[in-house]
C-alpha cells in the first residue's frame, strides 16, 4: 500500500487529513531545518520534532515508541499521492527515510498497526525549487538513470495489461486450471513495479487488497477477490456467479488499464527509484514471507521473487551512481541480492515454485532473514547518493 512516487499528472484533490481519535504531536522549533527530523511514533500520537524544512535532500529518524508495528508516510498535498514512506517499524526499532522534495505543503502520518489512514499532520517545505541533483555525479548519469527506470515501469505495464487479460479471458471463460495457472504469471508483472502501482492511492485499494484488511464498508475487488473464488475454501464459500465473475474480471483490467496509462508520463527522481527498491523488500516482508499475501493459492514465492526482480532493476540503474558516491555499498547490496536469489532458487519447480504452505516455519525464518540482510544496506542507498 505503500510507494514513493511524483506524479506528473493531478491527482483528485481528495484529502483526509483528519484522525481517528489519535493525537497529532508536532513541534516547529527548527523552522530552519535540521540535518534530521525526528519522529516518535507509538499507538496514539506521531511526533516530529519540526513540520517545517527547506526545500532539498530531507532525513527522517522514525522510531517507534509504542507496541504495535508502525509505519512513516510522506504525502503530497491531497493526502493520497505518496511521495515517500517506509513500513515494517517493529516496537522498539527505529528506521531511516531520506527524500528530495520541493517547495509545498505535504502530509505526514504515522500508521500504527499499519492499518487505516494513520495519525496526520501538516509538514511544509519552503525556499526555492531546486533540481534535486546527486552531488558529484553529472546530469547525463543521472537522466540515463531515471529514464532507463521510467522505461522498465512503462514496459512492465505493457507486459502487465497482456497477462492479465489472458488470465481474465481463462476465468471468465470457466477454464479455472488455466486461469489458475496463470494467475502468479499475470501478477509478477505487478509485483515488479508495485510501489509505483500503490502510489495511487484511488487504484490499489481496488486491485490488490486483501480480504483480511478490508476496512469496514469496503468493497472488495481486485486480484485477490479472484484469487479466492479460484483457490476457495472447504467449507463456507460461495462461488461467484458467472455474471460475478464476469463483473470482478472487467473491474480488474479496468483498473489495470488506468494504472497503465497513468504512467506512460511519469518522471522519477533518484530517491523515489531508490526508496522504491527498498519499498518492494519490505512488500516481502511484511506480505510474502508470512504467507498472508495470497493466502488461497499459496502463490507467494512467486510473488516474492517478481518483488525482489524490480528491487533489484532500481538498484541496477542507480549503481552507476552508488558505485560513485560509495562503491563498497554497491558490493554488499549485489552480493545480499545474490544470497537471495540463490535461497529461493531453492524452491523452483519447473518455471514457477513450490506452493507456499510446503515451506516449514523454519525455512520461512531463513528466508526473512536473508531478506533483512538485504534490506539493511539498501536502506542505506537512497541515503548515500543523495548526501
Amino acid at each position: 500500500m505503500k510507494s514513493i512516487w511524483k506524479l506528473t499528472a493531478t491527482l483528485s484533490l481528495a484529502a483526509l487529513v483528519t484522525t481517528t481519535g489519535c493525537a497529532v504531536t508536532q513541534s516547529n522549533t527548527k523552522a530552519k531545518g535540521s540535518s534530521v527530523i525526528d519522529v516518535e511514533s507509538n499507538n496514539t500520537e506521531c511526533t516530529l520534532s519540526q513540520t517545517t524544512h527547506e526545500s532539498g535532500r530531507i532525513a527522517f529518524k522514525i522510531k517507534n515508541t509504542g507496541d504495535k508495528v508502525t509505519e512513516f508516510y510522506f504525502y503530497a498535498e491531497d493526502g493520497q499521492q505518496i511521495m515517500a514512506e517506509i513500513e515494517n517499524i517493529g516496537p522498539g526499532l527505529s528506521r531511516d527515510l531520506v527524500l528530495q522534495a520541493n517547495p509545498g505543503k505535504y502530509i505526514t502520518a504515522c500508521k500504527p498497526g499499519m492499518v487505516g489512514k494513520g495519525i496526520r499532520g501538516d509538514f511544509k517545505v519552503t525556499g526555492s525549487k531546486k533540481d534535486l541533483a546527486v552531488k558529484g555525479v553529472d546530469a547525463a548519469t543521472i537522466k540515463q538513470a531515471t529514464d532507463s527506470y521510467a522505461a522498465y515501469v512503462r514496459d512492465q505495464s505493457s507486459e502487465l495489461i497482456e497477462r492479465a487479460q489472458e488470465f481474465t479471458n481463462a476465468y471468465v471463460a470457466g477454464n479455472d486450471e488455466e486461469a489458475r495457472r496463470l494467475y502468479p504469471i499475470a501478477r509478477g508483472s505487478w509485483e515488479r513495479i508495485e510501489t509505483v502501482a500503490e502510489s495511487f492511492g484511488d487504484l490499489d485499494p481496488k486491485t490488490d487488497a486483501r480480504e483480511a484488511d478490508l476496512e469496514p464498508g469496503q468493497k472488495w475487488s481486485g486480484w485477490h477477490l479472484i484469487e479466492k473464488d479460484l483457490w476457495p475454501p472447504a467449507k463456507g464459500y460461495t462461488p461467484l456467479t458467472q455474471a460475478q465473475r464476469k463483473a470482478a474480471a472487467a473491474d480488474l483490467m479496468a483498473n489495470l488499464t488506468t494504472l497503465h496509462n497513468r504512467v506512460q508520463d511519469l518522471t522519477y527522481t533518484v530517491d523515489q527509484i531508490g526508496n522504491g527498491s527498498k519499498g518492494l523488500l519490505d512488500e516481502v516482508a511484511t506480505g510474502k514471507i508470512t504467507g498472508e499475501e495470497d493466502i488461497w493459492s499459496h502463490t507467494d514465492l512467486y510473488d516474492f521473487q517478481a518483488n525482489l526482480d524490480g528491487a533489484r532493476v532500481a538498484y541496477q540503474v542507480l549503481k552507476p551512481l552508488l558505485e560513485i558516491k560509495d562503491s563498497q555499498l554497491s558490493k554488499r547490496i549485489a552480493r545480499e541480492f545474490a544470497n537471495v536469489q540463490t535461497l529461493l532458487n531453492g524452491y523452483r519447480q519447473g518455471d514457477g515454485f513450490v506452493s507456499y504452505d510446503t515451506v516449514t516455519e523454519a525455512q520461512r525464518r531463513i528466508l526473512s532473514d536473508a531478506v533483512n540482510a538485504l534490506a539493511e544496506p539498501l536502506s542505506q542507498m537512497t541515503g548515500a547518493i543523495t548526501s
